[in-house]
């Protein structure tokens, strides 16, 4: 590798894979994943490596491309001025963004390396191999690229979507129930995943459902529900620890689609605003943008966004 972000996006991916095949839980602090970085620079065209120094158990990705990066600098500091780079052991100080000696290690029996006697060949087979390779899951990569092609997603929802194999698992379930995938994919990282953050609640313990978010999907797909009256019953879920369905049979939120019911609440907004009638008449379009929101506050949420916009511009002229 040569540049910190490559390490960064190397030991990203490699996590990934790692958590999908539930090798392990990945957790640095408490030593699950290590991380050592051997770096050396050498001059654009000099074929043999320069010595190399080993950054020792960093303890986070971000601070392993700040190490790589102060270290890069610090040696071709060193090559650029004439002096010797020092085989050695760093480790790197978060706080200051620097690396620290450790200690010197200038030869391979420094490290104590002995064979052992004991340990017998180990022989893995093709069978073996062809057996392993069977009972692993789908891995990240190719999970993503399945899904853009069968749920029509972006490749920035794919990415976010599967950074877990759970919340991978669960968004699936509930793509494949509801009647637009893509909609349930912006729900999940607008609505859903913004809460659980707030909260600090893993998936799994979200009070929402993945059949609670298709149903609010099918929901506001249909025109029966609008985002503000989702959003609302959203808060209400987190707040009282329930799922989407329940609370949404128990408030029973109507929109308002009755033609005449939403030009009376227009015809009072237009009358309040005639400032910004006349700014819109006189070529200022979007304002329509205004009189939607007064519109629907008037409404509190409940009038239909599309008859708004509809009888508005019949209205505005």
């Amino acid at each position: 590798m040569r540049t910190p972000d490559e390490a960064f996006e190397y030991l990203t991916r490699l996590k990934e894979i790692i958590l999908y095949t539930g090798v392990s839980d990945c957790n640095m602090e408490e030593g699950s994943l290590r991380c050592d970085a051997n770096v050396s620079v050498r001059p654009r065209g000099q074929e043999r490596f320069g010595t190399k120094t080993e950054i020792k158990n960093v303890n986070s990705f971000r601070f392993v491309r700040q190490a790589l990066e102060y270290e890069i600098s610090r040696q071709i500091e060193l090559v650029e001025s004439g002096e010797k780079i020092h085989q050695e052991t760093r480790l790197f100080n978060s706080a200051e963004g620097r690396t620290y000696s450790m200690r010197s290690k200038e030869e391979a029996h420094d490290y104590r390396y002995f064979p052992e006697p004991d340990l017998l060949p180990l022989v893995v087979s093709e069978e073996w191999q062809r057996e392993i390779r069977n009972k692993l899951p789908e891995l990240p990569d190719a999970r993503r690229k399945r899904m853009v092609a069968d749920y029509g997603i972006t490749e920035y929802d794919a990415q976010v979507l599967t950074s877990t194999r759970s919340l991978a698992d669960q968004f699936e379930q509930a793509a494949r129930a509801a009647k637009s995938p893509k909609r349930v994919a912006n729900l999940v990282q607008a609505e859903l995943m913004g809460r659980l953050k707030a909260k600090e609640l893993p998936i799994e313990q979200s009070p929402i459902s993945m059949k609670g978010v298709a149903l609010s999907a099918d929901l506001l797909e249909e025109g029966a529900i609008s985002s503000k009256i989702l959003k609302d019953l959203y808060d209400k879920a987190f707040a009282a620890g329930e799922d989407f369905p329940a609370v949404y049979e128990r408030e029973k939120p109507q929109q308002i689609t009755d033609t005449a019911a939403i030009e009376r609440l227009i015809d009072e907004v237009i009358a309040a605003n005639p400032k910004q009638v006349e700014q819109y008449r006189a070529g200022k379009t979007t304002i329509i943008g205004f009189f939607v929101g007064q519109a629907m506050k008037a409404s509190k949420g409940q009038a239909k966004p599309e008859l708004v916009n509809e009888i508005l511009r019949k209205k505005l002229g």
